[in-house]
């Protein structure tokens, strides 16, 4: 996959996201958190339930359950164009935010409820993605 073209299909770093995007250089996903103490992901300018805009940015367990997935065979982005069917999966954090991503060396049965664990891919020197793992039973 061309990184170049994927990195340019990932949201820009701002003062807003700057805490996951450096969270995932250093091999940790980060969820947001305000006075509510409930993680909120994607980033929101305030807390969800207070609205109080006192948020900061907290290591996940990186534990998750699989909720749903597809496998994509039309290639949307060119940034797949050289890629096979690809997996898109929908996993719900440990903390209780859910998430898309994929999962890598997915065995051939994929369920509902298989518990996850997240992995990153380093992109380039300033950008990594979340992916997941199946947890080994």
């Amino acid at each position: 996959m061309d990184n170049a073209k994927l990195i340019q299909m990932l949201p820009a770093i701002t003062d807003a996201n700057r805490g996951f995007w450096e969270g995932t250089l250093a091999g940790q996903l980060r969820l947001q958190y305000g006075d509510s103490g409930i993680a909120q992901f994607p980033e929101y300018p305030v807390d969800r339930v207070t609205l109080s805009d006192k948020l900061e940015w907290r290591a996940a367990s990186g534990r998750a359950t699989l909720w749903s997935w597809v496998v994509m065979h039309q290639r949307y982005f060119a940034a797949f164009a050289d890629e096979g069917p690809y997996l898109v999966a929908f996993v719900q954090l440990e903390e209780g935010p859910f998430m898309m991503s994929t999962i890598v060396n997915p065995p051939e049965e994929l369920e509902c409820g298989l518990p996850l664990e997240v992995v990153f891919e380093k992109l380039s020197e300033d950008r990594a993605i979340p992916k997941f793992k199946v947890v080994n039973q």
